[in-house]
């Protein structure tokens, strides 16, 4: 399980190192081997362990390929989709491409989400946070029937 925002450079060649704590958990669970593509909704990417990422795969296969909105779906997370290991140094490289699509630049932040990571520029995250918290903070949404069972 991946929890946590780490905030972390980006070196000249696109490489992301994963932070000490989960590299050992990676190596055991996917040795090291990873799919990264863009998030679709907000400007941000998604990193997966490979197991992980075989799931969506798995779901992607059963989208339509004639229905515009699953056909364009399955483009999108499929066209970006990279795979690649975990270097002997815990880094994992990003495409040009996906780096265009997150605009990431130096500054990134790794954000653990369960079973994958966010990767995110840390300017765009920090938007996002303070956009997050004002939209919890107002109650400005609606209440899903899972959101109106869950506490802390």
């Amino acid at each position: 399980m991946f929890r946590g925002a780490n905030a972390i450079n980006l070196d000249v060649k696109g490489r992301v190192a994963i932070p000490t704590r989960y590299r050992q958990s990676l190596l055991d669970d996917c040795a090291g081997r990873m799919v990264c593509t863009i998030d679709t909704m907000q400007k941000c990417l998604l990193l997966y362990p490979l197991h992980e990422w075989e799931e969506i795969e798995l779901k992607l296969q059963k989208l339509s390929t004639t229905n515009p909105h699953e056909r364009r779906l399955r483009r999108l997370l499929l066209g970006y989709a990279m795979e690649g290991d975990m270097d002997k140094n815990g880094r994992f490289h990003l495409s040009t491409p996906l780096r265009q699509h997150a605009k990431l630049d130096k500054q990134i932040m790794l954000v653990g989400q369960l079973n994958k990571f966010e990767i995110w520029d840390a300017d765009l995250w920090q938007q996002q946070i303070e956009l997050d918290v004002q939209t919890e903070q107002l109650g400005d949404f609606e209440l899903t029937e899972r959101l109106q069972d869950f506490s802390l």
